[in-house]
């Protein structure tokens, strides 16, 4: 089931057991995948809700497919990523690898040190056209938010009640045991630009609440060190979910 093709649809566009498929993912269906009635495809709509569904009718504006839900794709902690903005392809590529390691929401830190801190809106929408195809091909069991940019003091104004806040930090204490040990239902992760975040905004972060968490002791990049740090998150928390009470 797991390795079906998947489309992006609405909730709106769900009427009873049939949905129509119009515009990109049409194309997708009809002339890029190549797929016609009778073939079995995967849904998922913006509340990350997830469909089984077989192609019943192919029209020159819309595709129906007839469905029926599966499983909530909220069986384990969501992870927010707030990572530091970085130039060009490097965030480009970071939020298209955050999408596969399972992220949830990624929210673009204005750093003191961040090189960028002008984000035009082609530049977000091209993200979010990255984020989708990423959820695609990937299969993620949650479409990846993008938030708007923030600054580390509208960061930690924005952290969402039951949260376990968590900051990159070569000083921090091993971050896969901190997370298996809290067991948390929401993780915010926080990793800085390069040259990480500056005295102040460490002091502002920790101040609210945020541990200090580490990867090791090699210096990584940033791009670096917020993938694996959301590669040993998302690992721990797949633990988590995955292994029964005792």
């Amino acid at each position: 089931m797991n390795q079906l093709p998947r489309f992006v649809i609405t909730r709106s566009a769900i009427l009873g057991s049939i949905v129509r498929l119009e515009g990109s993912e049409l194309h997708h269906l009809r002339d890029v995948r190549r797929l016609g009635p009778g073939s079995a495809v995967t849904l998922i709509d913006e509340a990350n809700g997830l469909y089984t569904g077989r192609v019943e009718r192919i029209d020159a504006n819309y595709a129906e497919i007839s469905l029926e839900p599966l499983a909530s794709a909220h069986d384990a902690p969501s992870i927010i990523l707030a990572a530091g903005l970085i130039k060009g392809p490097r965030m480009d590529l970071l939020v298209e690898k955050a999408v596969e390691l399972g992220a949830s929401e990624l929210i673009p830190l204005l750093a003191s040190r961040s090189v960028m801190h002008d984000i035009g809106a082609q530049r977000i929408e091209r993200w979010r056209r990255l984020a989708l195809t990423a959820a695609k091909q990937s299969l993620a069991r949650r479409r990846m938010v993008l938030q708007p940019a923030m600054t580390i003091a509208q960061l930690v104004g924005a952290v969402p009640q039951d949260t376990l806040t968590l900051v990159c930090a070569m000083d921090g204490a091993p971050l896969g045991a901190i997370v298996r040990e809290a067991k948390p239902s929401r993780i915010m992760l926080a990793c800085g630009p390069e040259g990480g975040f500056d005295p102040s905004e460490m002091a502002l972060l920790r101040n609210a609440g945020f541990r200090a968490v580490g990867l090791g002791a090699n210096r990584l990049r940033s791009e670096t060190a917020a993938l694996a740090a959301l590669s040993i998150v998302a690992g721990a928390t797949y633990e988590i979910a995955n292994i029964a009470p005792s």
